[in-house]
C-alpha cells in the first residue's frame, strides 16, 4: 500500500512535488524506533534508605563494581546513591512494576536480587530470574523489605560504619548488606524509600 504526502506552506501552496511512500516502510520505521528504547525505561527507580546516616547523598542498593562495569558475582551492598549526579546509576535501577510484584530485577544486567539465605547473615546475590523463593521480597507499607518466604527477615544496611569507595566528590562510600531480624534492627537500617529518575 502507498500513499501521497504533500508538503504544503502555511497558506496552502505545495513547496515540493508530491512524494510517493511505501506505508509498509513506514510502519516498520515507527515499529523499530519504538523498540529501540527499553520497555522498562519509563519505570526505573533506585532504592535508598531513608536515613542518609553518614552519607548526604543518601545510600541506594547497588552491584558491586561501578556502573555499567559492574560485577553481577560480586552480589549487592549499598553504595552512595548516583541520582545526585542527574540519572539513576544503572547498577542501582531496579524495575519498580516487578518490585510491586515481589521481584528486585535490575534489567540493565537481566537479574534479580537473591537471598544466600533464609537466616540472619544472609547475604544478597544477584542470579537469573527464576522465581523462586530466595527471589521473592515484599516492599511493605511501613517501607522494609521483607524476605517473602521469612518475613522476620528484612534487608538492612550495616551499622558498624561505612567504607570509602574509589570514587567520587567527596568520595563514595559503601556498606555491606545483609539479612537480619526486622524486629532486631534499628529501623534507620531497615527502612527504604523508591525513588524515580530525576527531573532534569
Amino acid at each position: 500500500m502507498k500513499c501521497l504526502i504533500r508538503f504544503l506552506a502555511a497558506d496552502g501552496t505545495i513547496l515540493v512535488p508530491l512524494y510517493e511512500i511505501d506505508m509498509r516502510f513506514l510502519l516498520t520505521t515507527i515499529i523499530l524506533t519504538m523498540l529501540a528504547q527499553p520497555l522498562w525505561a519509563g519505570s526505573l527507580v533506585e532504592i535508598q534508605l531513608m536515613d542518609k546516616l553518614d552519607e548526604q547523598r543518601g545510600f541506594c542498593i547497588d552491584i558491586r563494581g561501578h556502573k555499567e562495569r559492574a560485577k553481577v558475582h560480586r552480589g549487592l551492598q549499598a553504595h552512595t546513591c548516583y541520582s545526585y549526579q542527574g540519572q539513576l546509576g544503572v547498577d542501582q535501577a531496579f524495575d519498580a512494576k516487578l518490585i510491586s510484584k515481589g521481584t528486585f530485577y535490575l534489567p540493565a544486567f537481566d537479574v534479580c536480587m537473591e537471598a544466600a539465605g533464609a537466616v540472619e547473615g544472609a547475604g544478597l546475590k544477584l542470579d537469573i530470574c527464576d522465581d523462586t523463593d530466595v527471589q521473592q521480597f515484599e516492599f511493605t507499607a511501613g517501607n522494609q523489605i521483607r524476605m517473602a518466604s521469612n518475613d522476620a527477615l528484612c534487608v538492612t544496611i550495616d551499622a558498624s560504619g561505612s567504607k570509602r569507595g574509589g570514587g567520587g566528590t567527596p568520595r563514595h562510600l559503601l556498606r555491606a548488606l545483609t539479612l537480619e531480624s526486622c524486629v532486631k534492627s534499628a529501623a534507620k537500617y531497615t527502612i527504604w524509600r523508591m525513588n524515580a529518575q530525576p527531573s532534569r
